[in-house]
């Protein structure tokens, strides 16, 4: 059944529409990744499935009874009160019992770690990000409509987020720029591009090998047709004698055909542009030494010894709140750390991106912005106009010389990376670059990264962009407490997850040790009685009377030997059920087959979990 349809949908702003006669229907129970380049409307055609925007033309058709939910990709400036009232007012003219909204609002508070009672303008914008998600859950939306749901989150809330969608019984539309987000949960692509919608009904992966084969079709076509235009213009342009005996179905044909190129709507370019290097810096970078630092009560780095060489890309990841800008301007001694020393290396030249966007000037244009009053820029040692140097970030002469509010959260972005990649540096500083880049320009700025032979320093929480870009990851393990991983982003949580293994086993062989001598009480005190009454025994009776390591019993060895097949198979049935779940017609099997799938995956998991836990605990006890 269709939760919401569109027919003939047509809005436009300016020239070229967003939406072109579009035609679209979202089914109950699909995961629905909407994308798009920056501007191509993915915004606009949410709000328009929302209410918040009428259409020119066409319908949007609901099912009755719909309830909607809608994340914008913004988070509110003005927003007051307490997290409680913000979360509990979307419910307040739900018609719910007081014991059915509090139990709701518990359940969303608690999901998403928030404190009730805290002040939405003193958050982070990624605990205000987790006030929203948890505003927008907490009706129970039949279709959960979200615009960028991964910014400013950590990876931790992330994970959760994603775990939360995959349970979801209700529909979902997404707009995302992250590739490892979007590859776990979406079960069809919708693409908007200049106007029109194309659905493909896969996943991201075949998504792309289909789109780049539609637009090499679309290219060659194009070409076929500009050459026979080509043509008819030389046909047109003969002499005298020729257009005295023209055939004026064939001019009529000629005037249909450019009337036809003039209204086509060409391939938006992809950003192009490389970074301008400095001189190359000395081998040391930057070196902290015991480096420490608080806010009041609140320890951001504790003890920090840390070095960055010549050519190092250093992830730095944490949680909100952890500290991650904070530890930042320490390196580069824009704070001053309260205990500990920071040295900088020789020839530095510093490029820095802030996620704020606070370099950049709205009271300036977007030229100015990058070349101040000046109509020419040096990048690279070369001599560029400003507006053709812009040109190579997709920005057309008119948003050059117009100001930076009009701009969307990824222009001011492309803005800011036009900015810092036109001055020369050896030490580029990137803090939460991605956010509401479009998936080209993040592929791009990729690239740029991989050729860039200067340093790094790179926070994100973009997966897939540290595993292809960082070599090594500072990650936040607590309160002022930081570590560093070498490898990339699948580097860094394959240690993590061998360390906690490692320690869970070694307290569950602890704690086995413990358990098995419930009289350890009583020989201690008799060690000690005999220690006493003849100090020569003392050490044999001490170490006679120690708890031994229990052993693996005859049983448990047999347990033990079947687990790992045990384990595989469970496995191969998780991924087998999640294969089925990812296919693109399954979103039109029954309801109630799609929760019993959920239902089966949710008990899979929890059984893996239980018998990984089990088979850790009896190989203890074989060490």
């Amino acid at each position: 059944m269709a939760e919401i349809e569109l027919k003939g949908a047509t809005l436009s702003f300016g020239s070229g529409a967003l939406l072109d006669g579009v035609d679209m229907v979202i089914a109950q129970g699909e995961r629905v990744g909407l994308l798009g380049r920056n501007g191509a409307g993915k915004t606009s055609l949410m709000r328009v499935l929302s209410g918040a925007q009428e259409l020119d033309e066409g319908e949007v058709v609901r099912r009755p009874g719909l309830v909607m939910a809608r994340l914008e990709q913004d988070v509110p400036v003005g927003a007051k009160g307490t997290v409680g009232e913000l979360v509990r007012a979307v419910l307040d003219k739900s018609g719910l019992d007081d014991w059915e909204i509090d139990k709701r609002l518990e359940r969303e508070l608690d999901r998403f770690e928030l404190d009730e009672d805290a002040r939405v303008d003193e958050l982070s914008a990624g605990m205000k990000r987790r006030a929203l998600l948890a505003r927008a859950l907490v009706v129970e939306p039949h279709l959960l409509i979200l615009d960028e749901p991964t910014n400013h989150l950590e990876l931790e809330a992330i994970a959760k987020l994603e775990e939360v969608l995959l349970r979801r019984r209700g529909a979902l539309l997404f707009v995302t720029h992250d590739r490892a987000f979007l590859r776990r949960i979406a079960t069809r692509i919708l693409d908007l591009d200049r106007g029109h919608l194309t659905s493909y009904e896969c996943d991201y992966a075949t998504y792309l090998e289909r789109k780049s084969a539609n637009l090499a079709a679309e290219a060659k076509a194009q070409a076929e047709f500009d050459k026979h235009l080509a043509k008819e213009e030389v046909w047109i342009r003969q002499g005298v004698l020729a257009r005295r005996t023209r055939n004026m179905g064939r001019v009529r044909t000629l005037r249909a055909l450019r009337n036809e190129r003039a209204e086509r709507r060409d391939v938006v370019g992809v950003a192009k542009g490389k970074i301008v290097e400095a001189d190359r810096s000395g081998q040391l970078v930057l070196r902290g030494k015991n480096v420490t630092f608080s806010y009041g009560d609140t320890s951001i780095v504790r003890g920090l010894n840390f070095e960055l060489m010549r050519g190092d890309r250093v992830g730095i990841v944490g949680p909100n709140g952890a500290g991650k800008s904070t530890l930042i301007s320490l390196l580069l001694q824009e704070l001053k750390p309260t205990e500990g020393e920071v040295y900088e290396g020789t020839k530095l030249s510093v490029a820095r991106f802030d996620q704020l966007h606070n370099s950049l000037n709205p009271n300036r244009s977007v030229a100015e912005n990058v070349a101040g009053a000046a109509d020419m820029i040096d990048v690279g040692g070369k001599s560029r106009h400003v507006i053709s140097y812009l040109s190579d970030f997709l920005f057309t002469p008119d948003q050059a010389r117009g100001g930076i509010t009009k701009l969307s959260g990824g222009e001011r972005n492309r803005l800011q990376l036009a900015a810092i990649l036109a001055k020369p540096c050896n030490l580029l500083v990137l803090d939460e670059p991605t956010n509401d880049l479009d998936l080209e320009t993040l592929e791009l700025l990729e690239e740029m990264l991989a050729d860039y032979q200067g340093t790094l320093l790179l926070v994100s929480h973009d997966r897939e962009f540290l595993e292809n870009v960082v070599t090594s990851v500072l990650a936040n393990e607590g309160p002022g407490e930081w570590r560093e991983y070498f490898g990339g982003y699948d580097d860094w949580q394959r240690d993590l997850q061998a360390r906690t293994a490692n320690a869970k086993a070694a307290a569950q062989a602890k704690s086995g040790k413990a358990g098995s001598n419930p009289n350890a009480s009583k020989s201690s005190g008799g060690a000690s009685s005999a220690a006493k009454g003849n100090p020569s025994n003392a050490t044999a009776t001490a170490q006679s009377s120690a708890p031994k390591a229990r052993k693996i019993t005859f049983t448990e060895a047999h347990e033990l030997k079947g687990l790992p097949d045990a384990i595989e198979k469970l496995d191969a049935k998780k991924e087998a059920l999640l294969a089925r779940m990812a296919t693109p017609d399954y979103y039109k099997s029954p309801q109630d087959k799609q929760t019993r799938d959920r239902n089966e995956l949710a008990d899979l998991e929890e059984d893996l979990e239980r018998k990984m836990a089990r088979w850790e605990l009896l190989e203890s006890l074989t060490r």
